[in-house]
């Protein structure tokens, strides 16, 4: 793990397959050994200028379970970005009172901003529309723990593929296994031209549609999102798209699937998703989420250089 080291994670492109592996390897780990006190006497600085659950309650959930300590906010407008504080001074301050940031901003390229600025490991908790990089690694060890593999897998993403970040960051790690990817939306909201061109040059299938019909019977695996409203500047906008596709176990299975079909969410979700789906087989978004802890603590420890 010497190459995450006091390293920024800032996005997907920069880890090759190798590191991929190599950090859900290490969160395989952490899931069966005690990793108590690795981190005692590190501070963790979360600064979330956007709202998050999962994100941000895991990275602090990790921090504490590795005996370290967590400082930060999860509203900004507690702090003094209210009182019109950039955000690089912001950051050259706290960098003073911890070890690692772990930032979410709604601004793209602000987590590289701050990685430019600081001395410390910065990770990206989400900036933007653009990527999301420790929720593709927990997406990566959650398709790997319950399909048995990675490699030479059929991946559907339907919903927001415009704005979505986890989207974005996933299609990029899984162009390394080798997948068939289909991307299903709104001709509104379609994956962006640069990463289908990015994808096509890593020679990878990559396939657009607006309709499960004719495909779902070919995926391995769906990877549902939520149409994000707070990403329109038009609200009239959203209203053309809200609620364009729901799925349910009735719909999957008329239009025939894989037995052993996966689905993912990065959550939370909306209306996109029946509550029928929760108990079935297909379902692992709830498992995915709580996949997020010992991920992020394999991050933490790796970066920290508790682990080498």
């Amino acid at each position: 793990m010497t190459g995450f080291k006091q390293k920024d994670i800032i996005s997907i492109r920069h880890f090759n397959k190798e590191e991929l592996l190599s950090i859900l390897d290490l969160a395989q780990r952490m899931e069966q050994t005690d990793s108590a006190d690795l981190l005692k006497g590190k501070v963790l600085a979360s600064l979330f200028f956007e709202p998050s659950t999962r994100t941000r309650l895991s990275f602090e959930s990790a921090m504490k379970r590795l005996g370290g300590m967590v400082i930060g906010f999860a509203e900004s407008g507690s702090t003094s970005a209210s009182k019109g504080e950039s955000l690089s001074d912001s950051v050259r301050i706290i960098e003073g009172y911890c070890d690692i940031i772990v930032l979410r901003h709604y601004l793209e390229g602000s987590a590289q901003l701050a990685s430019d600025i600081v001395n410390i490991p910065v990770i990206n908790a989400g900036d933007g529309a653009n990527q999301h990089p420790t929720q593709t690694f927990l997406d990566l060890y959650t398709i790997q723990k319950t399909k048995g593999t990675l490699e030479g897998l059929t991946v559907g993403f339907l919903g927001d593929l415009k704005y979505g970040r986890t989207v974005h960051s996933l299609a990029y790690a899984l162009a390394y296994f080798g997948a068939e990817m289909f991307f299903i939306s709104p001709p509104s909201l379609r994956m962006p031209r640069d990463c289908i061109d990015e994808l096509r040059d890593r020679k990878v299938k990559c396939h657009e549609s607006e309709s499960l019909m004719g495909i779902s019977k070919r995926l391995d695996v769906i990877y549902c999102t939520r149409i994000q409203k707070e990403r329109f500047a038009d609200p009239v906008e959203y209203e053309k798209v809200r609620g364009v596709y729901r799925l349910s176990k009735t719909l999957l299975e008329e239009m025939g699937i894989k037995e052993d079909l996966k689905i993912l969410h990065p959550l939370p979700r909306v209306d996109e998703m029946d509550d029928s789906l929760d108990t079935t087989n297909y379902a692992v978004y709830f498992q995915q989420a709580r996949n997020g802890l010992p991920m992020r603590k394999a991050i933490l420890a790796a970066v920290l250089g508790a682990i080498v």
